[in-house]
């Protein structure tokens, strides 16, 4: 416990810049040479920026776009970027890397007088059918997303269903998925890998004008498996869906740390929604917060800061050989229109 004190007063004094013969002068009672190996190993490992250096400039940045969520918000930064698992992956490697004791119980029981519910039953209605059927897809087919496809999943799941105008908070957006605040920090990227009528690339999504707008990001098979930490099933894809935040939309309002979590939980009603709309357009969804931050978003263009990248979406086209399909009807894709028996087949979990 003795360290602790130094430890604080190492960091303190290390709350201004200052220089090499500053710290050595500071520290007399230590040897200059192993003055000089810590300040090494605190920049190495993070604890300790140089001046005006990449690092110092994205610190500067953090300080100053998330000052009304420090230090409970360094959460966010703390996780990016962590090392996942590569390699040989087999039952036997899982069982090394995995706690010796057994898992959790997966149901909790409490003690009380019980009452029993009535008998389950399903209704056979398209609704509950796609909420059956979805599931995590790792297998497709390599047939080409319609352009059309994508404009219905991108309008269903990120568009605007409706506008409304407060004289306290301005222009708020209504979408298939709540948000705290009707703040709706999240955007999404779409990374277009077999999409017929639609080139190769990543493409913002601007939900007002419903239209794509392409990066100059230079994508292959093989980037989405290195976006999504060496999935391979990503290579398969016909498209990623790179969700993002927009951190200020909500900090605006919300000037509390907590409001973090409400960015998360933003992300997760889009991912479902994305993953059930996916599922009744017979497409195979998959979602995966096993991802490259840093790498993304340099592709993005964005700093990482003011936005970042949260979470990754992905579809395919299911493979249906040998296996039931579950056939829904959707409706005509004009607003209001009549109802169409378009059929549409997914695979039946």
């Amino acid at each position: 416990m003795a360290t602790i004190p130094f430890t604080c007063e190492v960091l303190d004094f290390f709350g201004r810049w200052r220089t090499l013969q500053q710290t050595c002068a500071r520290f007399s009672e230590y040897e200059p040479s192993s003055v000089f190996s810590s300040v090494v190993q605190l920049l190495k490992s993070g604890l300790l920026v140089g001046y005006n250096t990449e690092a110092s400039r994205e610190d500067d940045l953090i300080s100053k776009r998330w000052s009304a969520w420090l230090p409970a918000g360094s959460f966010h930064f703390s996780t990016k970027d962590v090392p996942y698992l590569a390699g040989d992956l087999s039952a036997r490697r899982l069982r090394q890397l995995m706690p010796k004791q057994p898992p959790p119980a997966v149901f909790k029981n409490v003690k009380g007088s019980k009452k029993s519910l009535p008998k389950r039953i399903f209704p056979d209605c398209e609704f509950v059918n796609v909420l059956l059927a979805r599931k995590t897809h790792r297998q497709f087919s390599n047939g080409n997303l319609k352009l059309e496809t994508l404009s219905q999943l991108l309008s269903l799941v990120w568009g605007i269903t409706s506008e409304a105008r407060s004289s306290v908070f301005g222009q708020l957006l209504y979408k298939t998925s709540p948000s705290g605040g009707a703040r709706h920090p999240g955007e999404v990227y779409v990374m277009a890998l077999r999409v017929h009528g639609l080139k190769p690339g990543i493409y913002h999504y601007h939900p007002q004008g419903h239209h794509l707008t392409r990066l100059d990001s230079l994508i292959t098979a093989d980037k989405a498996y290195l976006y999504c930490a060496g999935q391979p099933h990503a290579r398969d894809a016909a498209a990623l869906f790179l969700m993002t935040a927009v951190f200020g939309r909500t900090m605006w309002k919300y000037r509390n740390a907590r409001a973090y979590r409400v960015v998360l939980l933003d992300a997760g009603h889009l991912c479902q929604t994305f993953c059930l709309v996916s599922t009744w357009l017979g497409l195979a969804p998959f979602c995966t917060a096993a991802i490259k931050d840093t790498l993304i978003e340099k592709d993005l263009g964005i700093d990482g800061v003011s936005e970042s990248i949260l979470y990754v979406a992905g579809v395919g086209l299911a493979v249906t050989s040998g296996r039931a399909t579950r056939r829904f009807s959707r409706s005509a894709d004009r607003p209001g229109g009549n109802p169409s028996r378009a059929e549409v087949s997914a695979a039946h979990n």
